[in-house]
């Protein structure tokens, strides 16, 4: 926080000296006799040096913030001349995204070897621009990649973010871009949700042939959770006794627990499942039996083998089925918005916790498989 004069004069002596700071690696030490002296703080490979600047008699609060600029601006440059974007993209990538799913990893390691690394990796931090950047951004947009690009501008400012915050970068170049790129259309997943063709569809699933792929669809037709939440389900957050599915937070989206009411008929379902796959930790484990889930893309190929392009169905496409169709016939939409895990924008009402209208959910989540099934 910025010191004032004001605020500086108050400023008492004690037993032992003491520093107040004025911000960006600028203090004031506070000596027993009272001096007062401007002292800025810089980090080289992680260690603090410490240098002064001079007393607060002899340097206004404006001359010393300017000092202390000049003395950042020193160690900066230091530091950049060697640091390229390649090398604190590897440091950023073993720091910070350890954790991350796989597949999210492949998506951010496929975006960085094909779009970015190929024009920035030689490039010193201190010399890459805004327009730099917006010039590999309107390359993609010139092919019609308009959210490869956005996505794209996103990723390398989160690599200057983490160089700024590690005292290797003064500034992220991608803030100036904020309205520079293209404007995106919202992107809205393919779904059925005319009743008759909602009929059609169930029928389907129900008819499939293969009997594992048969119940993931109607495991999510009947609770329309995310793809990936449906794929990374396990044995051990069914509740079969409350007739819940309860998702971690770790797994959501929203970070969120998120309690799943489960109707009778899938219940029933989930109780032919385990014949099949309860030995396994998922509820759809990979057909490979390699210990991971059934792949992403088994679902997909199965709505497209009932002959359904990807413009009329996918796989999330069970979760606009169920907003639309509940929607029309009556239902609450903060009880739909919160069974679809949606955080709502009003902050009081986010604050919530995961039960949130739990007992209209479950009459809900009853009338939604009671439905579906009477289509059949």
């Amino acid at each position: 926080m910025a010191l004032t004069d004001m605020q500086i004069k108050a400023l008492k002596p004690k037993d032992k000296k003491y520093t107040v700071s004025d911000g960006r690696g600028l203090i004031l030490e506070v000596r027993p006799n009272g001096a007062k002296y401007w002292i800025t703080r810089t980090w080289i490979h992680g260690k603090e040096k410490r240098r002064h600047l001079g007393s607060y008699t002899q340097l206004s609060v404006k001359d010393a913030r300017k000092k202390a600029a000049e003395e950042r601006y020193k160690v900066f440059s230091r530091k950049s001349e060697a640091i390229t974007f390649g090398a604190i993209t590897l440091e950023w990538l073993e720091k910070r995204m350890t954790d991350k799913k796989p597949s999210y990893m492949r998506t951010i390691k496929l975006r960085l070897n094909k779009y970015i690394l190929p024009e920035l990796e030689n490039i010193p931090l201190n010399e890459i621009s805004s327009g730099i950047i917006l010039n590999l951004c309107r390359k993609l947009e010139a092919r019609g990649t308009l959210e490869t690009a956005s996505r794209v501008k996103t990723l390398i400012g989160q690599i200057f973010r983490y160089a700024i915050a590690t005292d290797r970068a003064e500034n992220d170049p991608t803030f100036a871009l904020k309205h520079a790129l293209a404007y995106r259309q919202p992107k809205h997943m393919a779904a059925i949700t005319k009743p008759s063709d909602v009929a059609v569809l169930m029928k389907n699933i129900y008819s499939y042939p293969r009997t594992l792929v048969r119940y993931a669809l109607l495991f999510s037709a009947f609770t329309f959770c995310r793809p990936g939440e449906i794929r990374h389900a396990e044995w051990s957050e069914i509740d079969f006794e409350n007739k819940e599915w309860r998702i971690p937070a770790s797994k959501m989206k929203m970070k969120r627990t998120h309690i799943v009411p489960l109707a009778q008929q899938v219940i029933e379902l989930l109780k032919n499942l385990k014949e099949l796959t309860g030995g396994d930790k998922y509820l759809f484990p990979s057909a490979r039996g390699d210990g991971r889930p059934m792949s992403e893309n088994t679902i997909r190929v199965a709505i497209r083998s009932m002959g359904y392009s990807n413009e009329e169905m996918t796989a999330h496409g069970f979760r606009a089925m169920a907003s639309t169709r509940l929607n029309e016939m009556g239902w609450r939409p903060d009880v739909i918005e919160r069974q679809l895990a949606h955080v709502p924008s009003n902050a009081v009402r986010a604050a919530y916790n995961h039960a949130e209208y739990l007992d209209e959910r479950r009459n809900m989540m009853q009338f939604w498989a009671n439905y579906l099934e009477g289509l059949v």
